[in-house]
């Protein structure tokens, strides 16, 4: 889908990409949900692609993609999200909340092993999306202080994660004795479990200009002091970014099940037609990717 994402083309003829490929090559007659294929600020939709919005808008270039669509395989599914821009070269804005996500997905992936509680890998992810955007000037102050107003679902107002197996959102997230968290955020997770050997879960930060979010945060004399209002407006038209990937908790970590390119230059390099995955025997410089 990335390689033949181009302006021009309707979002649902990348989602009939992704069905044709997914059965043709992978034998996966079904996916898991209703593909979302969201572009420019209907990547800030969190669940975009339903009837009432069918994935029909025209790509742009300038725009970011967001394709979050998984294929089901003997009964399994996966859950999968992929942000790229349109044009396959991203610019300054599209890698500063591109890499904040991707920041947060590894630092995620990096502490998971079993006993880990969930809603403390949720905080994880806001916390390293606040200081990213902190350190590009979006937002200022403190982030002990952001984290405790909340201010990290203004940015991403959905859960972390859930449990995945036959059903994409696997049941089993609150077992009798859990309740659901009541905070801004926390309320979203679909699960405040400790990680278990076994487990599989999808890890899926995200970073939106969603101005339904924003214009409650600006109205506030205490949380609207963080914003670097001037900076944000930059990106009202952005829409968002998220990054998911498919989990399986092991005994001492975790194994990421998911294997598409991540880095930006990885994505760029993939979307001008170098191979994946690369071949190990080949190196960067050789595969037409940059050293670093």
């Amino acid at each position: 889908v990335m390689r033949q994402a181009k302006p021009g083309m309707k979002e649902y003829q990348l989602e009939s990409i992704f069905l044709h490929h997914s059965y043709r090559y992978g034998a996966c007659r079904h996916c898991s949900y209703t593909c979302i294929c969201a572009t420019g600020e209907n990547s800030s939709i969190l669940h975009y692609g339903h009837t009432a919005a069918p994935n029909d808008r025209t790509l742009n270039d300038g725009d970011m993609a967001l394709m979050d669509m998984g294929a089901e395989y003997n009964f399994y599914g996966s859950d999968i999200t992929c942000s790229y821009p349109i044009n396959g070269k991203f610019n300054s804005n599209q890698a500063t909340v591109y890499n904040a996500v991707l920041k947060a997905h590894n630092a995620v992936i990096s502490h998971m092993q079993p006993g880990v509680k969930w809603v403390d890998m949720h905080k994880l992810a806001e916390q390293t999306i606040l200081e990213s955007l902190k350190n590009e000037k979006i937002i200022h102050g403190d982030i002990a202080d952001m984290m405790t107003r909340r201010l990290g679902a203004v940015f991403m107002p959905h859960g972390l994660g859930h449990l995945l197996g036959i059903d994409t959102h696997d049941p089993g997230g609150y077992p009798e004795g859990l309740e659901r968290p009541k905070e801004p955020g926390l309320s979203s997770l679909r699960t405040i479990r400790e990680l278990k050997e076994g487990m599989v879960i999808t890890v899926e930060p995200g970073c939106y200009f969603i101005d339904a979010l924003l214009r409650p945060a600006r109205d506030d004399p205490v949380s609207s002091k963080f914003f670097n209002w001037e900076e944000i407006e930059k990106y009202k038209s952005f829409g968002g970014v998220r990054i998911e990937s498919d989990l399986y908790v092991t005994a001492q970590g975790c194994k990421n099940l998911t294997n598409c390119p991540r880095e930006t230059w990885e994505i760029e390099a993939v979307m001008a037609g170098v191979p994946w995955p690369p071949r190990a025997s080949v190196t960067k410089a050789e595969n037409g990717l940059p050293k670093a």
